[in-house]
C-alpha cells in the first residue's frame, strides 16, 4: 500500500456557488470517507464538508488536486495492512473520527454462479465486507471510548435484489448488512450508531459511462437509454438518482436529527425494491 497523501483544505462552511447548508450539528466533527475520490464517495465528502465537518477521504487513486474539500490519503483497504495504516494516519492527524463512512467497495466481473472462480468470491468479500470490518476495528473502539460516533456502511440494493451474474457481489453486500446490524447492537450501549445505506441505480460517472455505451449501441440519447433502464428495473421515479441524492441521506443519518436511528437499512433507490 502506498502512503502518499495530498493536502487539500478540509472542512469549511460550504462549496462555492452552492446554497448554505443549515446547521446540522456537524461543524467540527471529524469524518473519514473511504472510496472518497469519485462518485458517491466524493459527493458524500462534499456534502459533509459543506455542513462544516473536517473531512478525510481515502481511495486507491487520488482525485485531481484541489477537487475535494478534504485531506486525501491513498489506501488500498483490500490489503490487510491498508486499514491499519490509514487509521494510523487519521489518528496522527486528528486523534480519531466521529463519523466513519465505509463506502469503498467493488464487484468482480459478471459470471455464472456455479462456475464463478472462488477467487472472485474472495475478492468481493475482501472489497465489500472485510475492508469495512478491518477499518471499523481500527477506528470504532475510539468512538466507544469517547461515548459517541456514527458508522455508515454503504451497501447496495443488490443485497436484496441480486442481478444475473453478480451473486458474489450481492452475497458480500448482504453480509455487510448483517454485520452492520450485529455491530450496532454491540456498540449501541456506548452511544455509537451504525446504519446501512443501500443505493440503487445511481448515475455515478462510471455508471454514466456504461449508460452511454448502451445509448450508443442502441442509437439513442443518454437520457433515452437511462429511461429504458429505469423501465426495465421498474423504477417508479423513471430516472436514475444522482450521487448527491444518496449523499443527502448519508448527511441526515450522521446528523443529530437521526440520533435515534441505528441498526437499520435505508434504501435510496427511487423505489426499485417493492417492499413495505
Amino acid at each position: 500500500m502506498n502512503g502518499t497523501e495530498s493536502n487539500v483544505p478540509a472542512g469549511g462552511s460550504g462549496i462555492a456557488g452552492s446554497p448554505p447548508i443549515p446547521d446540522e450539528g456537524l461543524a467540527g466533527r471529524r469524518a473519514l470517507v473511504t472510496g472518497g475520490s469519485r462518485g458517491l464517495g466524493a459527493a458524500i465528502v462534499r456534502r459533509l464538508a459543506a455542513a462544516g465537518a473536517t473531512v478525510f477521504a481515502a481511495a486507491r487513486s487520488a482525485p485531481p488536486e484541489g477537487s475535494l474539500p478534504a485531506r486525501f490519503f491513498t489506501a488500498d483497504l483490500a490489503d490487510p495492512d491498508g486499514a491499519r495504516q490509514l487509521a494510523e494516519r487519521v489518528r496522527d492527524a486528528v486523534g480519531g473520527v466521529d463519523i466513519l463512512i465505509d463506502n469503498a467497495g467493488a464487484g468482480s466481473a459478471p459470471a455464472d454462479t456455479l462456475t464463478r472462480p472462488l477467487e472472485t468470491w474472495r475478492s468481493d468479500l475482501e472489497s465489500n465486507v472485510l475492508s469495512a470490518i478491518r477499518l471499523d476495528q481500527e477506528l470504532v473502539p475510539g468512538m466507544v471510548e469517547r461515548g459517541s460516533g456514527v458508522v455508515v456502511h454503504v451497501s447496495s440494493i443488490a443485497s436484496h435484489l441480486p442481478q444475473p451474474g453478480q451473486a458474489a457481489y450481492a452475497a458480500a453486500k448482504a453480509a455487510l448488512n448483517s454485520y452492520s446490524r450485529s455491530l450496532a447492537a454491540e456498540v449501541g450501549p456506548a452511544g455509537v450508531r451504525v446504519v446501512c445505506v443501500l443505493p440503487g441505480f445511481i448515475a455515478t460517472p462510471g455508471a454514466i459511462a456504461h449508460h452511454q455505451k448502451i445509448a450508443d449501441s442502441q442509437g439513442v440519447s443518454l437520457e433515452e437509454a437511462q429511461r429504458g433502464l429505469a423501465t426495465r428495473l421498474n423504477v417508479p421515479m423513471n430516472r436514475p438518482g444522482t450521487p448527491e441524492d444518496a449523499a443527502e441521506l448519508v448527511a441526515f443519518l450522521v446528523s443529530e436529527r437521526a440520533r435515534w436511528l441505528t441498526g437499520s437499512q435505508f434504501r435510496v433507490d427511487g423505489g426499485i425494491l417493492a417492499q413495505v
